[in-house]
Formats: structure tokens, C-alpha cells, sequence
């Protein structure tokens, strides 16, 4: 069995990004709460999941989320091309967030991850 990362990535509008640093919770974008949860990515599906559901979008943030915070409300689930995915089953909470900045690139196009203290 392939060990899961202890960190995964959440894609946020800047409007997200500020109600996360606000209210210190994000519920989730219309799409979360349609699918009943937070759909995050790991470091090495993030850039596939930016180019999907996120093309020609900017103003566009990372957030680093400690995948150790949640206990039973994480779950992996089968996804995209029958990968495992990080599902949240609750809200994004800002104390769980180890790092965050706006999405840059590197020069080869994958998307960079923020930087964790």
C-alpha cells in the first residue's frame, strides 16, 4: 500500500481565499457543496486539477492543508482516472492550514506549492 501525504492543496478564488482568512472556515465552492465535500489534491495531482476545472481562471490561490487535522472526516475516494483523492467531509478550517499564496507557476508549467514553515 502506497503511503498517503501528510499535506494536500485546495484551490481557492481570491473571494475564497478571504472568506477563509476572515471567518476562519471555508464551507466549500459551489462545486464542494454540491458534491457534499471539499474536494483537496495532492502535490502531484494539483497541477492536472488547476488545468481542469480552474483553465483561464486568475487571481487563483493555494492553500497547504495538514491532512493530520481532520481524523474521520478525510476520507480517499476514487476520482479522476480511478485516482485517490483527499475528500473533506466538513468545513476547511484556517487553523489547519500550514501555508498559503497566490498560485504561481514554474517554468514548466506546474503549478508551485506555497511554501510550508
Amino acid at each position: 500500500m502506497t503511503e498517503r501525504p501528510l499535506t494536500a492543496y485546495k484551490v481557492l478564488t481570491a473571494e475564497q481565499m478571504a472568506t477563509l482568512e476572515r471567518d476562519g472556515c471555508f464551507q466549500g465552492a459551489p462545486v464542494d457543496l454540491a458534491d457534499g465535500y471539499v474536494h483537496l489534491s495532492t502535490a502531484d495531482q494539483l497541477t492536472e486539477t488547476v488545468d481542469k476545472h480552474f483553465a483561464g481562471q486568475s487571481d487563483l490561490h493555494v492553500a497547504a492543508v495538514d491532512l493530520g487535522s481532520f481524523g474521520d472526516s478525510l476520507k480517499w475516494e476514487e476520482s479522476r482516472g480511478g485516482q485517490l483523492f483527499p475528500h473533506l467531509y466538513g468545513p476547511l478550517l484556517l487553523e489547519t492550514v500550514v501555508a498559503y499564496g497566490a498560485l504561481e507557476r514554474d517554468a514548466d508549467g506546474r503549478v508551485k506549492l506555497p511554501i510550508t514553515g
